[in-house]
């Protein structure tokens, strides 16, 4: 099972974004993690719900959470998601 980690630019996120916005981005990150796989990733990206991010020098995810994006990178070998950008469709990639 994945765990989630927050950097330190995702914790600072949180404060623009009201308390029951947050709850709803915990929750689905919970549910994101413990249903992930490779198969379930997969049927995420066919959705559209997950995008792999061009132009990055790492690999990067970003996963739709209503008007949300969450901007996260897996590390296989620790079985971490570290989340590192929450915010607005409209301020996700600026």
């Amino acid at each position: 099972m994945y765990t989630i980690d927050f950097s330190g630019n995702a914790k600072k996120d949180f404060n623009t974004i009201n308390k029951q916005d947050i709850q709803f981005i915990y929750d689905s990150l919970r549910e994101f993690c413990k249903n992930f796989s490779s198969d379930y990733e997969k049927s995420l990206m066919h959705s559209g719900k997950i995008k792999k991010l061009q132009g990055q020098k790492e690999l990067l995810y970003r996963l739709k959470l209503r008007t949300y994006r969450v901007i996260y990178k897996k590390y296989e070998d620790k079985l971490v998601i570290l989340v590192v950008h929450v915010t607005t469709r409209e301020c996700a990639y600026k």
